[in-house]
């Protein structure tokens, strides 16, 4: 069997993908091209004559080939003449009509004659391919090891205009990164719907991937296809979808949630309280700043949550004195830094510049402040950030472990407890849906199998009560 050089092969699939051939079928039309290449060095046809088809189709028809093969072989090798320059189509079959050429341009070998045999190569004829270009570079596309510095690059940009989160770039950075390797660093120009559907499935069956993991690379290569490369990002049928497992958090009891706050050292023992009593996601409480409290409402404003969106939340009376001591701390950590000549913390979006010295003011200082100061990239100035969310991670995971709990508890499960804990209170489900800011109802709903219902299920009229 002949072998098809990889120019050739790569011209071809370059073709398939203009064409929108489905990313299944493409093997098989490779397949028709290597059979029709092979037919023709052995029975000295020339490849690039229509009338060289005629030949090959009976072939086919002799060996067995259903019709639909056979028809899939004429529209793989249709494809062919045209990528050559040959603009007509190959005649319907007819009969043995071949045409020898002992000058085929098609059959090269490395003395440049002919040679029928099965070890020979077939590359590409010496006239001008139908090879799109790249409308950058002005180089032709290239099906492997194409360069995707710019894409990241894109990719970056159209999450910084709309003022995603860190961690979503991050996500969205990991699944581009996934889908490239899965492409073979193909050309950004010629992805299409065919690519992402096989990666879709390729994520549930080879990578056995949870049903959240695959729709985040769905979001992330939807996001991608409209705001970076800008193109339609069809419907998605046919994909392997992972499984949906029902999940039912983890919950601490309100003595093992006590048990773990004594283990706890300042400020991660305020910290946990936080999480706890108000809900909080981990980032949003490490977030806080100093005039998000408000000791006179008794409420806890969040700014720039999940889905960038605010809510406020009642203040735990119970933390009144020991937030008093975290603000009385912040202040005078910030005596030092405005000592010291620093350029204060730092500050969302370009509020910086829009406000010379916020940074420095006592009410946009971080509640839990970094013990350390951190440099600007491309600058001098040394700014304080907040602590980070690995050394509250860490500090909650060794309290569990000290405690002895017989559960896998992490910083989010506090959040879990408070919401399971107002739940058995007989908290109206709306209500906790606005504390925990959950935009559908559905995710809120999953804490009702964290605790025994207590709802009254025997029907009774009103006039007996």
């Amino acid at each position: 069997m002949l072998t098809v050089t990889a120019s050739l092969s790569q011209a071809f699939e370059s073709q398939l993908c203009l064409r929108n051939i489905p990313y299944k079928q493409r093997r098989d039309f490779h397949k028709w091209l290597r059979f029709y290449l092979d037919f023709c060095a052995k029975y000295a046809s020339d490849p690039m004559l229509t009338a060289s088809f005629a030949g090959f189709d009976e072939k086919l028809k002799i060996k067995g080939q259903s019709d639909a093969q056979r028809k899939e072989a004429r529209r793989s090798i249709a494809i062919y003449y045209r990528m050559i320059g040959t603009l007509q189509s190959p005649p319907e079959p007819s009969g043995n009509s071949t045409a020898k050429n002992a000058n085929n341009p098609l059959l090269s070998t490395s003395s440049g004659t002919s040679n029928p045999d099965s070890s020979s190569q077939v590359g590409l004829p010496a006239i001008k391919r139908e090879m799109p270009l790249s409308a950058v570079t002005n180089q032709p596309l290239k099906l492997i090891d194409a360069n995707w510095e710019a894409i990241y690059e894109q990719l970056k940009n159209a999450i910084k205009v709309r003022h995603y989160s860190n961690k979503t770039w991050q996500a969205y950075r990991y699944w581009l990164q996934q889908f490239q390797i899965f492409t073979k660093s193909k050309d950004a120009s010629l992805l299409d719907m065919n690519d992402v559907k096989g990666f879709l499935s390729h994520l549930a069956i080879h990578k056995q991937v949870a049903a959240s993991s695959q729709n985040q690379a769905f979001n992330a290569l939807l996001f991608l296809f409209k705001n970076v490369l800008q193109k339609e990002f069809g419907k998605v049928e046919g994909v392997v979808r992972a499984k949906r497992r029902p999940y039912i958090p983890v919950v601490l009891s309100r003595p093992e949630v006590d048990r773990v706050f004594g283990l706890l050292e300042p400020p991660y023992d305020l910290i946990a309280k936080l999480l706890y009593g108000c809900g909080l996601r981990l980032f949003e409480c490490l977030k806080l700043r100093v005039q998000d409290l408000n000791f006179d409402m008794q409420v806890l404003t969040v700014h720039d949550g999940k889905g960038q969106k605010d809510r406020t939340l009642p203040m735990p009376s119970t933390l009144t004195a020991e937030l008093a001591a975290q603000i009385e701390h912040v202040a005078a950590l910030h005596e030092q830094d405005l000592a010291a000549n620093t350029a204060g913390v730092f500050l969302p979006n370009a509020l910086d510049v829009k406000y010379k010295n916020a940074a420095k003011e006592f009410a946009w200082q971080w509640l839990f402040p970094a013990k350390s100061l951190t440099l600007v990239p491309g600058s001098k100035d040394y700014r304080r950030w907040h602590l980070h969310e690995t050394h509250v991670q860490r500090a909650i995971k060794l309290a569990v472990r000290k405690s002895r709990l017989a559960k896998r508890a992490s910083a989010h499960t506090f959040r879990h407890s408070f919401a399971s804990h107002l739940l058995q209170a007989n908290v109206d489900i709306r209500t906790i849906q606005e504390l925990l800011g959950h935009s559908d109802l559905k995710t809120t709903m999953i804490y009702t199998h964290t605790v025994q219902s207590v709802t009254i299920k025997e029907a009774k009229s009103p006039l007996d009560f």
